[in-house]
């Protein structure tokens, strides 16, 4: 299976593309004579992701999205140019569709940590929502409105709060990188019957003997002692072993704010 990548197609035609809605932009739904065209950009991109959110990512081609549109594949090129650059529009929709709030909105929460967890639930929940777009590499994001969206909220939600400017940055940079990856891995878990066609029982009754003709406690000492203090007591009041990771996260960056004084 390939991988889809965003940030692949023409430079040009992909950045007009995305910030298409900038002032400088034609108005969107107006060709050059001034008439109504039949399609819009932003409707090419939403046939595109129920595409693969039904079919997945790999089965979204130009002729699956016009198939989708009720119209003739070349029509699609008058206002993309190909997959590439509608791969960008898709994630650059997908990644807007957070809404992240801004500083004037009554859905901002007051503390930083708070305003970093609503950004992860919402990068989650978009996962959720199109589970393909985790199977979009983004080594090479869009540089689009939904990244720069996310830049923007990361960056103001660490604002004023002990860090440098460099250390805002790497932290913007950390958190950003291990929501996504969080997201992209518990998506893929929830997915995996359906991808896989087995049922997550069946996957480890057909691995049980794993247990009694391979595993050696001896060799592995410490992981048999963790699995046996686990089963045998209860879990620390107050342990989110979900968001574990981003709340150690953010603990650090806490300590070293504190550190600095």
């Amino acid at each position: 299976m390939a991988t889809q990548r965003s940030g692949g197609g023409n430079a040009r035609r992909s950045l007009d593309l995305l910030w298409r809605d900038t002032a400088t932009a034609r108005p969107e739904g107006r060709s050059p004579r001034g008439r109504k065209p039949k399609l819009t950009v932003a409707g090419i991109a939403a046939a595109a992701i129920a595409v693969a959110d039904r079919e997945g990512v790999e089965a979204m081609a130009m002729s699956r999205v016009a198939a989708e549109l009720g119209v003739a594949t070349m029509s699609l090129y008058t206002y993309v140019p190909g997959k590439a650059e509608l791969i960008d529009l898709m994630v650059d929709t997908v990644m807007r569709e957070r809404a992240l709030p801004g500083p004037d909105d009554p859905d901002l929460p007051a503390h930083w940590r708070a305003r970093i967890e609503l950004y992860a639930a919402r990068t989650l929940a978009v996962h959720r929502r199109h589970p393909w777009f985790g199977r979009v590499s983004t080594v090479r994001p869009p540089l689009g409105p939904g990244l720069m969206a996310e830049q923007e909220y990361l960056l103001s939600a660490l604002s004023g709060i002990g860090l440098s400017a460099r250390r805002m940055n790497a932290a913007a940079s950390a958190i950003a990188t291990f929501v996504e990856a969080d997201a992209r891995a518990r998506v893929e878990s929830e997915n995996a019957e359906a991808l896989t066609g087995q049922s997550e029982d069946a996957w480890w009754a057909a691995r049980e003997h794993v247990w009694e003709e391979h595993f050696d406690m001896e060799r592995f000492p410490t992981l048999t002692q963790v699995y046996i203090d686990m089963e045998s007591g209860e879990p620390p009041e107050g342990l989110d072993e979900e968001n574990f990771g981003l709340h150690r996260m953010l603990d650090g960056i806490q300590a070293m704010i504190d550190a600095q004084g």
